[in-house]
């Protein structure tokens, strides 16, 4: 097969991108439902390791950020903090506002609650949700993305998150079972859409790793390593994937992602082995074995180099978080 073919074949099978979008899925999901009245401001506290989302579905609000303009909201808006940092929800800018804890709320399931404050003026009826990422390439996904994001309703090509909002909304004011499942999947939808339009239109989104993901050739290596990251890589294999020499492979991941190849294969199969960890549903010895090394020691040290950590020590601490009981 000559290289026209070789990179044909490789557009029509892989889509690293797609792939990588398709690893968003939600866990660990948190929603309130707000129901508010002018004059009324609220403070959030930042919330690590978590996205933070808040959708209009009545009304308008003000979120601010430190660091970062004001953000206005209408009817039908989405505001994304990919990093959950401390925020301020508000009726107009500048309005003063309470801490999150201190307002009165209703607690409609383990998941789920809804405040009702304020005024007695203009009425703003909001869906606000704190969720996590476990899978390694949501999290890098995650991790590009700006401080503050916002997708707005009146945008041509946006008309769906009306659609959406519908089945949210009358979702969270119903409570029928099975809700809760249907207001995750169809955040899941607003959130995913919310960081496509990013993606394609923020010029940072064409960059290091996720514009290396667009890359046919380089994205494909990428992508494989992901589908099969216990394979045994090594540069010659991973330009092979990537139907180019070595050399031109290696300085070409080098300058699209910022590290070696090898680095990169390391560095995911880390990453993969603390998102096993933190599930807690494998010990470490079976994720020593799992990602082919030859001894639980030889895997905790590669892990402790990588990521700081002995990977038992990450182990414990997870599986004391998951069984430590929680208070009102």
């Amino acid at each position: 097969m000559d290289r026209d073919a070789a990179l044909k074949t490789i557009r029509q099978t892989v889509d690293p991108l797609g792939e990588a979008l398709h690893s968003l899925h939600m866990s660990g999901t948190f929603y309130c439902r707000s129901e508010l009245t002018a004059p009324w401001g609220v403070d959030l506290p930042a919330m690590p390791h978590c996205l933070m989302f808040h959708v209009v579905s009545q009304g308008e609000a003000w979120v601010t950020v430190p660091d970062a303009d004001p953000c206005h909201l209408s009817a039908g808006d989405i505001a994304l903090l990919p990093h959950g940092e401390g925020h301020q929800l508000t009726h107009a800018i500048g309005a003063p506002s309470v801490d999150l804890f201190d307002l009165p709320r209703e607690e409609l399931g383990d998941r789920y609650e809804r405040i009702i404050t304020g005024g007695g003026g203009a009425v703003t009826n909001l869906i606000c949700g704190a969720v996590t990422f476990s899978h390694p390439v949501a999290q890098q996904v995650i991790g590009m993305l700006p401080k503050l994001m916002n997708l707005r309703a009146s945008v041509p090509g946006n008309a769906w998150i009306h659609d959406s909002l519908r089945f949210i909304t009358a979702e969270a004011e119903n409570l029928r079972p099975g809700g809760d499942t249907i207001i995750t999947r169809f955040s899941d939808i607003l959130v995913i859409q919310a960081i496509r339009a990013w993606i394609d239109h923020d010029p940072s989104a064409q960059q290091g790793w996720l514009g290396a993901l667009r890359d046919p050739q380089i994205g494909r290596a990428i992508a494989m390593v992901h589908r099969d990251p216990v394979r045994d890589w090594n540069l010659q294999s991973l330009a092979d994937t990537a139907a180019m020499s070595r050399s031109a492979f290696a300085a070409a991941f080098q300058e699209k992602v910022g590290e070696t190849p090898m680095h990169y294969v390391r560095r995911w199969r880390m990453g993969l082995a603390e998102s096993w960890l933190r599930e807690g549903q494998a010990t470490v010895a079976e994720i020593a074995d799992r990602l082919g090394y030859q001894s639980e020691a030889a895997f905790s040290r590669a892990f402790k180099s990588m990521r700081g950590v002995s990977p038992g020590s990450l182990r414990k601490g997870a599986n004391a978080t998951a069984t430590a009981p929680t208070g009102k």
